[in-house]
């Protein structure tokens, strides 16, 4: 014969035999409208007690504080069910779904979900005041915040029609789409990304956020959001939110978490709707200095005479995303001053910095590159940064102003320093020109820095050391924490390589010498190559060896 729950906590210790009739006497005086077990908690036990007294009685564990998930495995029960009936799923796994109850004699919410998931239930003991701050911290957190965005957006299809115009501005004005939109951008603010993606897909909507240089999946929404989601993003940004079959770029300018933040957007049509893309441009990263940036010692005192030369180009290079805007706003805070004069032509304008005219490419009104450049030279220029040079055109007139006392900072995309040369003779420009005007080529990558929060020495393994080239004995990681999101990275800093183009470069040039034989000539000369400054680094344990592997290749 099974135990009472007086009998049980008796045994325990918790209550005396004069509790529990005072109990009844109670229970019976109202009607037993109330059960036992509860009036002798109000008057004789401590919770915890009482959740004990209840796992003995249905052969059920405890909940301890560590088994409480962070997130609920469930999506289908909402807030107000599990705090009216102080009822939490904690675990599912398709079969079998483990529930924290107070009362696990209450069969109504137990059965409502059995029967709503189809699955079995296994009970665990938990106390009100537990179950009641779990399910208050799981409400307040981002995760709780978007489902409840989500249940307020409108679940009305959209037609494709032209016509559907006014539609498609209702949905962008929902309540519940605006506040989603300015949580997705806030939490990747929060978050520090450089950019979100919010990419369609058949069965639902992927938003991703670039962190340091690495994509992260951050949320799958429901497909229904789809069109509200790209409306709205396209109404911030000033687009035609009717032309869903064309490519177009756009910017937001507001505020949020309370600051001024600037977006710069791209949409393109895909199979399943509009992809969009959400630089968030940071106007702290753009005044950062030099030493920040990564630069060093020899390398640094390199790079600012070349900066401060009165004329010649300089050149960045890498691929896209390596930073090399961010350098080229560096090096012309570092030389600004009111007796030089700047201007720079930009496709687009990221940044604006005091004291420098900045003049953006405009395509659709003939505004391109190499036009704007033309203009540029007449307006009596001391310092020239061009965004990129894309064609012989632009390259022809940025070699004239270098040749004609500009100092002219422009960028390529070349894997390595050296090929910025062979670039440049292949878009059509003459050896002996490019000799007599290009004075520094810089290629240049972004690795991550190990988090100063987790930050730990490890020996390296025996069989590492000949991989690595150099003769050490112990290097740094990040073992993760709450700092970094558990990825043991926090920031990026630039790696580099400094072509300082001497005169025996120059006459290698003239002498069309081959990439190969220019880069041994510079690397006696001293140059480091890429990995060379990010083995340095990691070294000094300002990133990691798995880092610097990741976005170098051997030989660079």
């Amino acid at each position: 014969m099974k135990m009472g729950i007086g009998e049980i906590l008796l045994e325990l210790g918790y209550l005396s035999e004069p509790d529990i009739w005072k109990a009844l006497e109670i229970q019976k005086k109202e009607g037993h409208r109330r059960k036992l077990g509860q009036i002798l908690g109000e008057l004789f036990l401590k919770e915890d007690e009482m959740a004990r007294g209840l796992a003995i009685k249905f052969n059920a564990k405890v909940v301890e504080e560590d088994e409480f998930p962070e997130a609920l495995p469930v999506d289908r029960v909402s807030f107000d069910f599990m705090k009216e009936n102080s009822i939490m799923p904690i675990a599912y796994d398709g079969k079998v779904m483990d529930v924290a109850v107070a009362d696990p004699t209450a069969a109504d919410p137990i059965e409502s979900l059995r029967a709503s998931f189809e699955c079995e239930i296994r009970l665990h003991i938990a106390t009100y005041s537990q179950i009641s701050a779990h399910i208050e911290r799981l409400e307040a957190s981002k995760d709780a915040v978007m489902q409840r965005l989500l249940e307020g957006v409108s679940e009305e299809p959209v037609m494709q029609e032209a016509g559907e115009v006014s539609h498609l501005k209702d949905l962008a004005q929902e309540k519940g789409i605006i506040q989603l939109v300015n949580l997705i951008i806030e939490n990747a603010i929060r978050e520090k990304a450089s950019d979100i993606h919010v990419e369609p897909e058949e069965t639902y909507v992927c938003v991703r956020y670039r962190i340091d240089g690495i994509l992260y999946e951050k949320e799958c929404l429901p497909v229904k959001t789809q069109a509200a989601l790209a409306s709205r993003i396209k109404l911030l940004a000033f687009m035609n939110i009717a032309e869903r079959r064309l490519p177009q770029d756009g910017r937001i300018k507001a505020r949020f978490l309370g600051k001024e933040v600037d977006l710069r957007v791209s949409t393109i049509p895909t199979m399943y709707g509009e992809s969009i893309v959400m630089r968030i441009l940071d106007k702290e990263t753009a005044f950062i200095s030099l030493e920040e940036l990564g630069f060093r010692g020899r390398l640094l005192d390199s790079y600012q005479g070349l900066i401060k030369k009165p004329f010649g180009m300089i050149l960045m290079t890498g691929p896209t995303g390596s930073g090399k805007t961010t350098t080229l706003y560096a090096s012309l805070d570092s030389i600004n001053s009111p007796d030089k004069k700047i201007i720079t032509i930009e496709e687009p304008v990221e940044y604006v910095l005091k004291g420098i005219n900045q003049m953006q490419v405009k395509s659709k009104i003939g505004l391109s590159f190499a036009n704007g450049l033309r203009h540029i030279v007449r307006q009596d220029p001391d310092i020239i940064m061009v965004g990129e040079i894309r064609d012989l055109e632009t390259a022809s007139i940025a070699v004239h102003a270098a040749l004609t006392g500009h100092l002219l900072f422009s960028t390529l995309h070349t894997n390595d320093a050296v090929s910025a040369i062979t670039r440049l003779v292949e878009m059509g420009v003459e050896h002996y020109l490019v000799s007599s005007t290009l004075i520094g080529a810089m290629a240049q990558r972004l690795v991550r820095r190990i988090c100063p929060h987790c930050k730990e020495r490890y020996d390296v393994p025996e069989e590492a050391k000949a991989e690595l080239g150099v003769e050490v004995t112990h290097l740094w990681r990040g073992r993760g924490c709450t700092h970094c999101m558990d990825t043991g990275y926090r920031g990026r800093i630039a790696i580099f390589e400094l072509l300082t183009v001497d005169e025996e470069i120059k006459e290698m040039v003239v002498a069309k010498a081959t990439v190969r034989q220019i880069t041994d000539k510079a690397v006696s000369k001293g140059m480091r190559m890429l990995r060379q400054d990010g083995l340095d680094k990691a070294i000094k344990g300002v990133t990691t060896i798995d880092e610097v592997f990741r976005v170098t290749q051997a030989g660079l």
